[in-house]
């Protein structure tokens, strides 16, 4: 007989899902005003800090795009879609397996940092540091970043050519999407995570196994503290 635990669930994360939905359910064109914020209030009867942390939660993924003296407005239509299924597996997806997937993840990186390390060319380095960049632009919706990051991460697995690793991780994309969704729903929240990621190219580009294991160590460890929180 096998149980499964009660999926616990907060405010915040409701209100993400509710307004997610609305927008998805009503087919909501890019550009569309949203209620204001006293509106939501009322509609949702939920307190102003929460609106407005899941309101930045979804700013972050894209999904809306707020507008200081304007309003709240619907995101680009291009990213719509994605967000929308971005957003719901991170919110019904448990913080508790999203750490059992980002502890397997870790053992998988681990490893493909080291090998990384040995195997890239100057091409892979300058691919890396490249899309490295491309993460650094604040101007590129939150969502389209995170994709970026899983590219990073793919990446390096190409590098590290062990095709058992590179298939385990596909198979994961949703949790490791969910997880960055979760542990930094916004810009600001994932400054810790380019700094180590910009640690493990530079080991990457000496060839340094040892440096590069240990920067992946330190990201990976933030990724699960963060996940150990919501728990």
């Amino acid at each position: 007989m096998q149980w499964t635990a009660i999926e616990r669930r907060t405010t915040v994360d409701l209100v993400v899902d509710r307004i997610a939905k609305v927008i998805k359910d009503e087919k909501l064109a890019a550009g569309s005003r949203l209620p204001g914020e006293h509106q939501l209030v009322e509609k949702l009867q939920v307190s102003r800090p929460v609106l407005r942390e899941a309101l930045a939660r979804l700013q972050s993924s894209g999904l809306v795009d707020i507008q200081r003296g304007r309003g709240t407005f619907v995101g680009d239509t291009g990213s719509l879609t994605n967000c929308v299924r971005l957003l719901q597996t991170a919110v019904t997806i448990s913080p508790q397996e999203l750490l059992s997937y980002a502890e397997l993840r870790s053992a998988i990186e681990l490893q493909a940092a080291r090998q990384a390390a040995v195997k890239a060319t100057d091409e892979d380095v300058a691919e890396l540091t490249k899309l490295l960049k491309q993460m650094d632009d604040e101007d590129m919706p939150y969502a389209n970043v995170l994709e970026i990051d899983f590219r990073f991460h793919r990446k390096l697995l190409a590098i590290a050519d062990n095709k058992l690793m590179q298939n385990l991780m596909e198979v994961i994309y949703e949790f490791v999407m969910a997880q960055m969704v979760r542990t930094t729903p916004t810009q600001k929240d994932n400054q810790l995570g380019r700094r180590l990621h910009k640690a493990i190219v530079k080991a990457i580009g000496e060839h340094d196994p040892d440096a590069a294991e240990a920067a992946m160590r330190k990201h990976m460890q933030a990724v699960i503290e963060r996940l150990e929180k919501l728990t």
